[in-house]
This record gives structure tokens, C-alpha cells and sequence, in this order.
């Protein structure tokens, strides 16, 4: 059931998809520290995990010219850690960077990798996007000060993972459930032919449309309702969000739920039927559901916090 990378080096939201995540990124990014001249490296936290942590990190490669992702052992943790050229992380440096949503983008899907990646070793608290240090030193300081908080993160999401769930009304759906005036608008204007439409019949014409509208967005709420209801009896957690806008989900479809779920990995199947019997339902006609998971749980632990960048 996985779908573009959700979520999310950021709040995702969720875990969010990269191009998702760039439209919270902004406001998570985390102001680094200031950083002496050219020349001098910081040391960039994509997450936190346990000690026993295998440390495959192979799969991620972390931002471009830096170096190799590596894993900083702070007491009973692990921290995963990139050294970066200060310089292009600076704060002026990434206030220019993280403002083009190109860069933004490519910046997210770097930090979204490497958590991915920590996170296919053992339970991993990720931190926000561009959360930087001077130097391995402060890292350990400022994970150590928080590593109880970290180990009952670590604790609670081991063994699960986040999964979105976006109920969508569709533009077809509401058509279908909407008839529409067609020749009878073009009639009263008088700009076609066919028969005459008073204006009385006119406007009642446009009145149930309108209700048709109203009827199919209820209904579309309470599908909603049903989804959401089935899935929290499957998840130990949840987080919903404000549902997205036509900028992200396109002029087709209207968000009506945006809801991340903390599930054990056992019960993926479970979850996949429930989906599929929901869709199946005659009730979402004109209704999409739209899953993404799993991933890292971005929702379900404040990293920025733990990490002493609130």
C-alpha cells in the first residue's frame, strides 16, 4: 500500500510524501546555530534511535556534499548524523535555500531518506527538517539531556508505523448527484432552443442542485466518519490534520479527512482489507480514500522538542 514518500521531515506532516512535506517543511525547519567561516563543517540530526541500532544506513546517501551518514552513539542512543559544509547550512544559507520550492523539495526528500532508512533498522524518532549543530559534542548534550524522553518515544512507536489516510470527495461524484440545469438555464436566458423554463422553475431547478451539493458533501462526511472509525479501532494513536487545499490535492477533488494513524506492523493486512471492504461500500460512490504507509512515525513523536529545538 505504499505510495510516493508522506510526511515527512516535518511536523507531514505526515509522514508525509516529499512533495507534501515541502508545504510544512517551512514551518518546522529548525534555525541552526550561527557557524564560523568558510570551511568549517556542522553536524546535521536526521533521528534518534536505539543503541542496538544494526547502523545499515546504505540506502540513504543524506545531502549532497556532505559526508557520509553515520551513527553517533550518545549513552544508550544512537544519533543519525551527516557532517554538512556550514556554510550551506547557515541560517542565511537555508533561509535562501528551504524559500525555493526546488530546493525545498530536494531537501526533504534527503531528509526523508535518511530517516527511511534509519527507520528499516529499529524504532526511530525523527527529528525536523535542517536540525543542525556545531559539532558532535553538541549533539550528545543536547540528546543526553532529553535521553529518557527519547528511550519512552523509542518504546512506544517499536513495532508500529504511521500510516495517512485522506478521504477525498470527488468532482465526478458530486456531479453525478448533481442535475444540472443544462438546457433549462440556456431556455430561460433564452440563448438556445427548447422549451421555456419559467423562472420559478428555474430557480428550483438551481435549489436542488445546491441540495443535491450539500446532500452528497454530508454524505461524503459521514463516510469519513465510518473511515476514520475503522481505522482507530486497528491504531494505538492518532493525529488529524487540516485537510489540504485544491493546491495540493488539485481542482477535481475536495479533502474532507486528513488523519495519521500509529499502527503495529502485524496488523497492515488488516488494515489493507478494512480499506478495500470501505471502497467497496455503495455508500463511498464519488468518495476516494487514499492510504500511504507505512512510514517512519513523524506524527507520533516531537523530535524538535527532544532535540532541544522547540
Amino acid at each position: 500500500m505504499n505510495s510516493a514518500p508522506h510526511p515527512s521531515p516535518t511536523a507531514s506532516p505526515s509522514p508525509v510524501a516529499p512533495a507534501q512535506a515541502t508545504t510544512q517543511a517551512q514551518a518546522t525547519a529548525t534555525a541552526p546555530p550561527p557557524v564560523d567561516g568558510a570551511g568549517s563543517w556542522a553536524t546535521y540530526v536526521f533521528a534518534v534511535c536505539r543503541s542496538d541500532h544494526p547502523g545499515s544506513l546504505s540506502a540513504a546517501f543524506g545531502h549532497s556534499g556532505g559526508g557520509p551518514l553515520r551513527l553517533l552513539e550518545v549513552g544508550s542512543l544512537r544519533a543519525v548524523v551527516q557532517d554538512v559544509p556550514a556554510a550551506e547550512f547557515s541560517e542565511t544559507a537555508l533561509r535562501e535555500r528551504l524559500g525555493d520550492a526546488a530546493e525545498l523539495e530536494r531537501c526533504a526528500r534527503a531528509h526523508h531518506g535518511a530517516v527511511t532508512a534509519a527507520a528499516a533498522g529499529g524504532p526511530t524518532v525523527p527529528m525536523p527538517l535542517a536540525t543542525l549543530y556545531l559539532g558532535d559534542e553538541r549533539v550528545r548534550a543536547a540528546v543526553g539531556a532529553n535521553r529518557e524522553r527519547f528511550r519512552l518515544a523509542l518504546d512506544r512507536i517499536a513495532g508500529r508505523a504511521e500510516w495517512a489516510v485522506k478521504v477525498h470527495l470527488t468532482q465526478a461524484g458530486t456531479s453525478a448527484r448533481s442535475a444540472a440545469p443544462g438546457t433549462g438555464e440556456t431556455a430561460a436566458a433564452g440563448r438556445g432552443p427548447g422549451p421555456r423554463v419559467s423562472g420559478r422553475d428555474y430557480l428550483d431547478r438551481l435549489r436542488s442542485r445546491q441540495h443535491l451539493r450539500e446532500q452528497h458533501r454530508e454524505s461524503a462526511l459521514a463516510a469519513a466518519e465510518q473511515v476514520d472509525t475503522a481505522v482507530r479501532r486497528l491504531a494505538v494513536a492518532t493525529v488529524s490534520r487540516r485537510p489540504h487545499g485544491p493546491e495540493v490535492t488539485g481542482k477535481d477533488r475536495t479533502q474532507i479527512m486528513n488523519t495519521a494513524y500509529l499502527i503495529a506492523e502485524d496488523r497492515s493486512e488488516e488494515l489493507t482489507a478494512t480499506i478495500g471492504r470501505l471502497r467497496a461500500s455503495p455508500e463511498f460512490s464519488g468518495v476516494e480514500i487514499d492510504v500511504s504507509g507505512p512510514w517512519a512515525p513523524y506524527s507520533f513523536t516531537d523530535g524538535g522538542e527532544l532535540a532541544g529545538h522547540p
